[in-house]
């Protein structure tokens, strides 16, 4: 399961970040936007491995929690009790394209639902020991500086099939993305 979820992670909130400008006639406000996410499993293995991921970050010296914190920080990572937070950066050059870039090995479908929403399928091929996830989920978004989502994922964990629910929130927070670089 380890291996999973960070592919649908960064999926998800690589689209959340790059959609609005695919779902509302204003463009996307390019800059740093911190997208928090919170999944649940209907296994209940995804809040284990983040427990013991938690207990782990615990147990470490200060200076080796600090390290670890600032390793992540860097790439735009937090993790807390209640979910986790990541920071992306997205340039003016993404912010005015017509269509969301893909992650790799990744295709996806998004439709309007209205000028403010939308609704979207993708499906990610297994590679690198990853197997396949395949998810649906509609984004509201409330103008260009913060959105709302709800995603099902569909993947397998340790041989059997596995449902993670998401619920993403994102915002803009500045023009300058300082040491984050823009999204692939």
């Amino acid at each position: 399961m380890h291996t999973t979820i960070p592919r649908a992670f960064v999926f998800a909130v690589s689209f959340a970040a790059l959609c609005t400008a695919h779902a509302q006639p204003q463009k996307l406000r390019p800059g740093l936007w911190e997208n928090s996410v919170t999944m649940k499993s209907q296994s209940g293995q995804l809040e284990a491995a983040m427990a013991q991921m938690q207990k782990s970050m615990a147990s470490l010296t200060p200076a080796q929690r600090k390290q670890m914190e600032q390793a992540m920080a860097q790439q735009g990572v937090s993790m807390g009790p209640s979910g986790n937070t990541v920071k992306v950066c997205i340039s003016p050059e993404q912010a005015d394209l017509d269509r969301i870039p893909a992650q790799e090995g990744c295709t996806q479908n998004v439709q309007r639902m209205g000028p403010n929403a939308v609704a979207m399928t993708f499906s990610c091929k297994g590679a690198q020991g990853q197997p396949p996830t395949t998810g649906e989920g509609t984004m509201t978004f409330q103008g260009p500086t913060a959105y709302t989502g709800n995603f099902k994922v569909k993947t397998t964990s340790n041989g059997k099939p596995e449902q993670i629910d998401m619920v993403q929130n994102g915002k803009w927070l500045a023009a300058d993305c300082g040491t984050i670089k823009p999204v692939r």
